[in-house]
């Protein structure tokens, strides 16, 4: 009996997961513990994916990618996460919020110049919005961009950039005005002139997806390493949360399901007055609700993934799919831990790790409380 519901995703999207997975399965799953432990980024496994075309799912097959949609990307995540959320989160930084954005707003020179080493995995990819003081307020970033004859000469710092440490190319969104019209996209080189990376930050979980500090001082960026257009950095920027919602959240139901790989097993191997774990009924109906809950997240966010692939996006789904995958997976990690009782509280089992793995998507991609606001503003019709 399969304990897999079948969600008709179709031929294309099951390939992808049966080529994730068993790639995911023989090399990232046995390099977890590690990679936690030692907050320990495996940057040879980028070329591997590369090879596997994963980088490229979302970029037309003129730009060197699949040309496939969001939903075989959230597949592919999911199944990553499964194995290590934290090589998850680095990946959807890499090929959704970097190379996702070149694919779609880069123009003919940019995409020729950074997609082919990005798809293939030669370079690793990040996204720069956030700032120490401007997390949910965008608007309110500091980092300057100032015009020169040469290009633009940019000033300050960013801060929670994942993949940061090991960039190559960064979609860098900076102030070149006042306002949402004074936002600039900028793709930046890692060996440019005044940009450094700053402080590492030390995680609680997505231990080794490295998260740091952007330094940039005087920093000379090219007029040819404006993305889009001038002061047009908003429009990318709220284009790309909807995508970057929609396919994070497969890493929630990554874990769910690693939570259940876990489990299950437990409470069938594992005995208690004379008889399995998994007999008693209290047992069942936690089991039960982890199902649930793995499920239920699954449809809203392979729905929301296939209208963003026919147009029809609409914000507040996208936000109320992450919304629901993130209290959902740390729901089902808890309650793994509990399941496992004692053995759960320790490091000797995993799902302590994906447990702190969880909490990061209450937070990351806009918070849990932004989501709602967003929601309930679209929904009422609020300015």
């Amino acid at each position: 009996m399969s304990l897999q519901l079948d969600f008709a995703l179709g031929e294309t999207a099951d390939m992808i997961r049966d080529t994730t997975e068993r790639f995911a399965a023989e090399r990232i799953a046995p390099l977890a513990a590690r990679i936690d432990a030692e907050d320990w980024f495996p940057q040879a496994l980028w070329p591997e994916m590369g090879a596997l075309g994963l980088h490229g799912i979302t970029v037309a097959e003129a730009d060197g990618g699949l040309g496939l949609g969001y939903l075989e990307h959230v597949v592919a995540i999911e199944e990553i996460a499964r194995a290590s959320a934290s090589v998850g989160l680095s990946y959807g930084a890499h090929s959704n919020l970097c190379i996702n954005q070149i694919a779609r707003w880069a123009n003919p020179e940019q995409k020729a110049k950074y997609l082919p080493k990005l798809i293939s995995g030669e370079h690793v990819g990040s996204l720069a919005m956030s700032e120490v003081g401007a997390g949910s307020d965008v608007v309110g970033m500091k980092l300057r961009a100032v015009k020169t004859d040469a290009g633009y000469v940019l000033n300050g710092t960013k801060f929670w950039i994942t993949n940061a440490p090991y960039a190559d190319v960064l979609v860098v969104y900076a102030k070149t005005g006042e306002g949402s019209r004074g936002i600039t996209t900028f793709l930046i080189e890692k060996d440019m002139p005044g940009f450094a990376i700053g402080q590492k930050i030390d995680k609680m979980g997505m231990r080794g997806s490295p998260t740091a500090e952007l330094v940039f001082t005087d920093c000379e960026v090219p007029e040819a390493n404006v993305m889009a257009t001038v002061g047009g950095g908003v429009g990318v920027l709220m284009s790309g949360l909807d995508y970057e919602r929609t396919v994070l959240a497969g890493i929630q139901t990554g874990i769910m399901q690693a939570c259940l790989d876990v489990v299950l097993p437990y409470v069938r191997e594992r005995k208690q007055f004379g008889q399995p774990v998994g007999g008693f009924q209290l047992m069942q109906a936690k089991i039960a609700d982890m199902y649930v809950a793995l499920n239920s997240a699954r449809a809203y966010i392979y729905t929301v993934a296939r209208n963003c692939d026919a147009g029809r996006t609409t914000r507040f789904d996208a936000a109320g799919a992450i919304l629901l995958a993130s209290e959902n997976a740390v729901r089902v990690s808890l309650e793994a831990i509990q399941a496992l009782g004692g053995a759960g509280y320790t490091k000797d089992w995993p799902v302590e790790r994906f447990a702190r793995d969880a909490k990061l998507l209450d937070i990351g991609a806009g918070t849990n409380e932004i989501r709602r606001m967003l929601i309930g503003r679209e929904l009422i019709g609020a300015a």
